[in-house]
């Protein structure tokens, strides 16, 4: 290692801790700009790993892809306890800066839209968010044109000779899943016998185990919100705590919940 080089220039230290930049000289303004700031940095390394799964599975590299995935169970894990710490905020302290953030919204985030999109969720109404921001947007458009995580486990699951409807693997990847009922037969074969599929079995559990995560982490950020702001609107146009709600009714790998069922 060159000597010049110390931890805090490695990390980059002096850009990291000026970029909170309070506009108040309100309290509890650090403290929310320094949760979402940590927030931001956890969903870069959480589509990193899930971009990363995502090759693993194509080339049917299902181990490393699945400790990519508990990975980011880990960080979902590590984000959610962050809501508790934004929760020490009382709605009092929040209402004096709220008007610094003007119309800026978590709904804006380009990191979280680039998640849902790798997870499945796609909406293409999203991208228009993003329109003035061109990079962002031909990247985000590309998250939304390409194949998600379930596309990836749905193709390893018909390349193991397992039978996955033709209009599960070769679709319009810019629309959101629908559940089929053939699907989660050829996942019940699974299922019925781990050991002939473990490798399918276990990769299966991992994007259970995900998607439990992120929900949580989701019903969390709901309860966060209405803690302090109640029922009014959002910044940025959003119906807050309404529109965080729609959320919790999404799912990512449908077929891998409802089976549970059948078994």
């Amino acid at each position: 290692m060159p000597d010049d080089i110390t931890y805090g220039s490695y990390l980059k230290l002096d850009a990291l801790l000026n970029a909170q930049e309070p506009t108040t000289g309100q309290h509890d303004e650090t403290l929310f700009i320094i949760v979402h700031h940590v927030t931001e940095l956890w969903m870069k390394q959480i589509v990193h790993e899930l971009e990363a799964a995502i090759r693993f599975i194509d080339a049917g590299e299902t181990d490393p892809a699945q400790k990519c995935l508990a990975r980011v169970c880990a960080i979902q894990a590590l984000s959610t306890q962050s809501w508790g710490v934004l929760s020490t905020m009382t709605p009092p302290d929040y209402l004096s800066f709220r008007d610094a953030l003007g119309g800026g919204s978590g709904f804006q985030s380009y990191q979280f839209r680039t998640l849902e999109y790798l997870l499945g969720l796609k909406d293409a109404r999203h991208l228009k968010t993003h329109e003035a921001t061109p990079e962002h947007h031909a990247n985000l458009k590309a998250s939304l044109e390409s194949p998600s995580l379930y596309d990836a486990a749905l193709k390893r699951l018909a390349a193991r000779g397992v039978a996955v409807p033709a209009a599960a693997l070769d679709r319009d990847w810019s629309q959101p899943y629908a559940a089929n009922d053939a699907v989660e037969e050829a996942w019940l074969q699974v299922y019925r016998n781990p050991e002939k599929f473990w490798d399918l079995y276990e990769l299966a559990e991992k994007l259970v185990d995900l998607e439990d995560a992120f929900q949580v982490w989701r019903f969390r950020h709901v309860k966060t919100v209405e803690r302090i702001i109640g029922r009014k609107r959002g910044t940025g146009g959003t119906s807050g705590v309404d529109y965080l709600i729609t959320g919790l009714d999404k799912r990512c790998f449908p077929e891998l919940w409802s089976l549970r069922t059948k078994l």
